[in-house]
Parts: structure tokens; C-alpha cells; sequence
């Protein structure tokens, strides 16, 4: 069955549910004609405005064909009506009026969906960000955590809100609408750059908690699965895409960003330009990956970016690229899990089983920390198939 997450958004100044899912044609022929889903550019995904009604359809139509890995939106809806602003009360700590239950009246809302008392807050943050040169990756996320916690306070305006009915809501995100720890972190990080960059306020939280992450291993598939994979594309454009980006471990969004000029086919390297954490970087090409890149510019003759969209305007999109890899990986058998970036994880892991310095892998990669790059000593065989299991001594012993 095809995976999908269903994610609270907020979309032309209305909350949504963002379903994010592979490319499956009879799923998005039961989104669009049945469920009359809308495609989002912006958000790229599939989007369906959020209520009791279109939340039961999508759950009774999808049964069977989909797995929700991810679903935000259950529990908010379970709320919504009843509890404008769901933070748990405590017995020290009681909700002050702004957090009443009986507090249900109707709100005006502006462009973004938010409440006016709010809304000069939003602007605030959205250009502190900007100015302070965050990604735009970065930049929509962190608004769109800002904006569920905005649209939670109602009219309570964001300046006001204390530590404790912080650490109450954060509660609430954990408790009852069950959101993992990575959206959970991603939300108070949301909220520091605020508190501590747009309000100016001492670290309030080093008073509250985060959760503990999982301590999950990179996902990694062998050398010879990287060749079925590879081998199951027919279109060279695709091949040259999932190629480039396990030659080079690239992460997806430097691979939408590759530019012709990129390639210097005489010092056979590729220039990786703003990188994440706008860090630029050269990583060398084999003999092997500059003739597929040379076949695919003769055929496709790309004028600014290395891998173009409809229409020769823009670059492929993210979305795009990882729909090419779910296609190839289930042509080529291949059942794990991973997306794009198991191409990158597969790619430092193989360097490791052939004895690359880790330190050498960290610059290829573009880790800024040497303890991100040492994960995959832990899924490296290098000296794993060293060590024999003690079952071998006693094999003779036991009872055939």
C-alpha cells in the first residue's frame, strides 16, 4: 500500500489537510474526482480544507489502498469544536480566561488566516527570517509552525504568552494531538526564533524540556541494489538524476538547484553552490558519470539548470525527483524504505566499507559537524564482517 501523511497547513487564508503521498494514479484519481482534492503548488502536495466531513471521506475512501504514517489532524479536529485553545490544565497552573473553553467567539481573520490581534506578529517574524538569510525551506516551515500556534491563541496575542503556558501547549502537542518528536522540535524551534530573535526575550526555553528523538540508524541499500535501481530507468534524464546523486552524494535540494555551469567536465569535478547551510563545495566526478551528463546534454540541451522543468523556465521540482525514485525503486524490487536521500546515505556508507577517511566523507558531504558524518559507522560492514558470532564455535556441538 502506498504511504501517506496527512499534515495541518494553512493555504490561501484557510487550515487545510496537506496530503503528502508517491505518485500513484489510481490514488489521485480518487483524490481528484472523488474527494475533489486540489493540487498545491506551493506546498507540494495534495490539499483538502479541513473539516469533520472531509476528514471522514478521505479516511473511508482511502481505506485499504493508503498507510497513514503521519496524521496531524485527527486530534485537532477532535478539539476544534469544543476547545478553541486545547492547553492542559495542571494543578498549580490554571489556564488564564484567553484559554477558557468558554471563550468561542468568532474571529476575524486576515490574509494569512490568523487573527488581528496577531497578525503584525506573523509579518514580524516572516521578515526577521528573511533578513537574517534563511533558507526558504526553513523559512516555510518556521511559518507554518508560527502560524497553527498563532491560530491556537486566538485572540491572546503571542507577546503575552508566559513560559508555563508555553511548556502547557507543548504539552498539548504531545499528549493529545500525538505529534511525533521531530514535529515537535521543529515546532519549538519555531517558536525560540520568536521568543529569543524577533521578541528579544532572555532563553526562555531553557526552562522547557524537549522530547527525546528517536536514535533512528540511516537508511542504506548495497552496491548491487544501487545498480538495479539504476539499471530499471529507461529515460535518460531520470538515470543521469538518481546517477549524479549517489556519484556525488547530493542531498535533493542541491540537485534541483545544479546549474550548467556547474559542471567543469576538464577538472571533472561538480561545484555544489549554496549547499545547506549555504555552504559551497566541490565534489569530484568520475570518468563513468561524465559521459551519462555528456549523453544527457546532447539529448536534452538544458540552457540554465542542469535538470529543467515543463517548460525550460524553472528547475524539476523536489517532488518530482523523489516520484522518479519511488517509481524506479518499485520497478527494481527494491522494498526498503528511504526516499532520495537514501541515495546519499548509501553513498556515504559504501565509501566508508572501502576505508575513506570519515573526516574526507564529512567534507563531501558538507556535514558542519564530524558527529553527523559518524552515523554510518554504525550501518558500515567495514569491520563488521570481521567479527564472527560465538553460534560458529559451538556449531560442531550442536545437534544436526
Amino acid at each position: 500500500m502506498v504511504e501517506m501523511e496527512v499534515k495541518y497547513l494553512i493555504h490561501r487564508a484557510q487550515e487545510c489537510m496537506g496530503l503528502y503521498l508517491p505518485k500513484e494514479e489510481k490514488i489521485q484519481t480518487i483524490l481528484q474526482h472523488e474527494l475533489n482534492a486540489r493540487w498545491s503548488r506551493t506546498h507540494h502536495c495534495w490539499y483538502l480544507l479541513l473539516n469533520k466531513t472531509n476528514y471522514q471521506n478521505l479516511i473511508t475512501k482511502l481505506s485499504g489502498k493508503v498507510i497513514l504514517t503521519r496524521d496531524d489532524c485527527k486530534d485537532f479536529l477532535s478539539k476544534k469544536e469544543t476547545d478553541p485553545v486545547p492547553l492542559p490544565e495542571s494543578e498549580s497552573t490554571r489556564p488564564s480566561k484567553a484559554f477558557n473553553k468558554d471563550n468561542s467567539h468568532h474571529l476575524s481573520r486576515n490574509q494569512n488566516g490568523l487573527s488581528i490581534e496577531n497578525r503584525q506578529a506573523w509579518m514580524e517574524y516572516k521578515n526577521q527570517l528573511i533578513l537574517k538569510g534563511y533558507s526558504p525551506n526553513t523559512i516555510r516551515t518556521y511559518c507554518n509552525e508560527f502560524q497553527i500556534y498563532l491560530q491556537t491563541l486566538k485572540k491572546r496575542s503571542a507577546e503575552k504568552i508566559t513560559t508555563g503556558e508555553l511548556r502547557r501547549y507543548f504539552l498539548y502537542c504531545i499528549q493529545e494531538m500525538k505529534l511525533r518528536e521531530n514535529t515537535v522540535h521543529s515546532r519549538m524551534n519555531a517558536l525560540k526564533f520568536y521568543y529569543e530573535q524577533v521578541l528579544h526575550r532572555d532563553k526562555i526555553f531553557f526552562e522547557i524540556p524537549r522530547p527525546k528523538k528517536p536514535d533512528m540508524l540511516p537508511k542504506v541499500i548495497s552496491k548491487e541494489r544501487i545498480a538495479d535501481l539504476i539499471n530499471s530507468i529507461e529515460n535518460l534524464k531520470h538515470k543521469a538524476i538518481i546517477m549524479l546523486t549517489y556519484a556525488c552524494g547530493l542531498r535533493v535540494s542541491e540537485v534541483v538547484a545544479l546549474k550548467v555551469k556547474h559542471i567543469d567536465g576538464q577538472r571533472k569535478v561538480l561545484f555544489v553552490e549554496k549547499g545547506k547551510g549555504k555552504k559551497d563545495r566541490v565534489i569530484s566526478l568520475t570518468p563513468s558519470m561524465l559521459i551519462v551528463l555528456r549523453e544527457y546534454y546532447k539529448q536534452y540541451r538544458p540552457k540554465e539548470y542542469l535538470f529543467e522543468g515543463q517548460g525550460a523556465i524553472d528547475h524539476l521540482s523536489q517532488r518530482s525527483i523523489q516520484q522518479v525514485m519511488q517509481k524506479a525503486k518499485k520497478k527494481a524490487g527494491i522494498i526498503q524504505d528511504g526516499n532520495m536521500h537514501l541515495l546519499r546515505h548509501s553513498f556515504a556508507t559504501h565509501l566508508l566499507d572501502k576505508g575513506i577517511d570519515v573526516v574526507f566523507i564529512q567534507k563531501i558531504l558538507g556535514h558542519n559537524n564530524i558527529k553527523t558524518t559518524l552515523r554510518y559507522l554504525h550501518v558500515s560492514n567495514k569491520d563488521l564482517v570481521q567479527i564472527i558470532s560465538p553460534l560458529e564455535d559451538i556449531e560442531k556441538l550442536l545437534k544436526k
